[in-house]
């Protein structure tokens, strides 16, 4: 029989339904499971949910050298097992062939928390864990459910994958998100769209920063919202104040931290090429391949190609707190320090939030609205892909910035190919009017005239955090081609 999921956890349907059928899937053998994320998602929560509600053992590794990662490893078993002193392991060969065998009375969850800290200090032992889940060895193991967690997502990511000698091991591989930016709202529980959007800039979607960071201090509605950033997050003595600057120090791929940081500082700043970055830092282009691919890998920035143009791309950061540190914290830090300081900072620092933090992430919400929460109606097709992109106009000698373009297939279309269903534009603190309007006509006419879409086919989204014209709301309730799309409907509706 399947646990419960215990009635203080906050979402994670779908974790904890792989979770409790990995836990209680019946054959007789020993079976691997992989748990991943980026931190302060809730993964030991979960893990430690499991492992109560299935009596199970869990062990959290911490950074020490293999001597006494076996010492504490036998020590935690020891217990667990009801023996009268801990276990002395000579070696992980002999810890693991006895952690196979505790699933005396059916199938058991045992948990490696930190799996990455035990590899770090015993390099062999994803291939010593390979060799006791082996088949020549499985005689000899109990129905044990082994799960190793751990939050260095390059790490983790390779455990399983190419030559690694777990690769193909495992029957579960789970990766624990950032909730989704309405399931962030409830979970802060911020109705207020405009507080939720405010909110989201910030802190994003990890749930740590609610419950364990601000002890539960939510903004009530707008007018408290720059009272909240100044006490929970520009506040040197709240955990906030320091987080995006231990976010690195704590990925272990991540070396010259100066480096890094100087990476995200010019990716908050605007410069979303590589180029750009380049220029900001005052290095060749090619000189940033390596760190910008370690912090691809660790899952602080995206990759995100040109929704237009092949040869082109956008690193974006993935994290809200590490964007908003660098454009808003980073650069006024000595003052920061300095108790009192913040609401002057806030105040001063008003601008660079709206385009820097605030007008970049409404468009990245905006682009989540059009791939997950629209409804089909909305683009009269179904989306496979939304990006950003930039499309020519060559008479005018320039370009055109598409914070959405939606691609999938329409709904009277029986080919596989790919079609524009829509392109949007996202303004964050502008009333939109005809003016936007007219402008996405105008792209949409220069797709059209290279072929990428007819006029007919491809939708135009308006979507705006400060409300539509009058003239606007005409047009769009004659033409159902043209969508609006308010801040009560991207958290909201359809």
């Amino acid at each position: 029989m399947r646990p419960d999921k215990p009635a203080e956890m906050f979402d994670r349907d779908f974790e904890w339904t792989e979770l409790t059928r990995f836990a209680t899937y019946p054959g007789r053998e020993a079976a691997l499971g992989v748990v991943s994320g980026r931190r302060r998602q809730g993964k030991t929560f979960l893990l430690d949910a499991i492992t109560r509600a299935s009596g199970g053992f869990m062990f959290t590794a911490t950074e020490t050298t293999e001597a006494d990662a076996l010492r504490q490893f036998g020590e935690a078993l020891g217990v667990y097992c009801g023996e009268p002193g801990p276990f002395r392991f000579a070696h992980w060969d002999e810890a693991i062939t006895r952690l196979l065998r505790i699933a005396t009375d059916g199938p058991t969850i045992a948990v490696i928390d930190e799996f990455p800290f035990l590899a770090k200090a015993s390099p062999a032992l994803p291939s010593i864990i390979q060799r006791a889940l082996d088949p020549a060895a499985r005689h000899d193991n109990t129905p044990v459910r082994l799960l190793l967690c751990g939050s260095a997502l390059s790490f983790m990511s390779r455990l399983l994958s190419g030559n690694a000698p777990l690769r193909g091991r495992a029957g579960l591989e789970l990766v624990v998100p950032t909730l989704d930016y309405r399931m962030a709202a409830q979970f802060w529980d911020i109705t207020d769209p405009r507080t939720a959007a405010l909110t989201h800039a910030i802190v994003g979607g990890t749930p740590a920063y609610r419950r364990e960071f601000t002890q539960g201090d939510t903004p009530v509605g707008p007018d408290d919202f720059d009272d909240w950033v100044i006490r929970a997050v520009l506040n040197p003595g709240r955990p906030l104040f320091r987080e995006a600057r231990y976010l690195l120090a704590e990925e272990p791929e991540l070396h010259d931290t100066a480096l890094y940081h100087s990476v995200l500082a010019a990716i908050a700043s605007g410069n979303a090429a590589r180029g750009g970055i380049a220029d900001y830092l005052g290095r060749k282009a090619t000189d940033l391949a390596h760190p910008l691919t370690v912090l691809e890998d660790v899952g602080l920035i995206r990759h995100e190609p040109d929704a237009f143009r092949r040869n082109r791309s956008a690193y974006r950061i993935a994290e809200p707190l590490v964007t908003f540190y660098h454009a808003v914290m980073r650069p006024n830090w000595g003052d920061l320090e300095r108790p009192g300081r913040a609401p002057t900072v806030w105040r001063r620092a008003q601008a660079t939030f709206r385009s820097k933090v605030l007008g970049p992430h409404f468009e990245t919400l905006c682009r989540e609205w059009a791939r997950w929460h629209a409804a089909p109606e909305t683009y009269g097709g179904h989306p496979t892909r939304v990006a950003a992109g930039t499309v020519n106009d060559p008479s005018a000698r320039t370009s055109h910035e598409v914070d959405v373009a939606v691609f999938g297939h329409g709904d009277d279309d029986a080919s596989d190919r790919e079609a524009l269903l829509a392109i949007g534009e996202a303004k964050w603190n502008d009333t939109m009017g005809i003016g936007h309007l007219e402008r996405l006509q105008h792209i949409r006419e220069l797709l059209h005239a290279r072929g990428a879409t007819s006029a007919e086919q491809t939708r135009l989204i308006c979507f705006s955090g400060a409300g539509f014209t009058g003239d606007l709301h005409q047009a769009a309730e004659q033409d159902p081609t043209i969508q609006l799309v308010g801040l009560d409907r991207l958290y909201n509706g359809e």
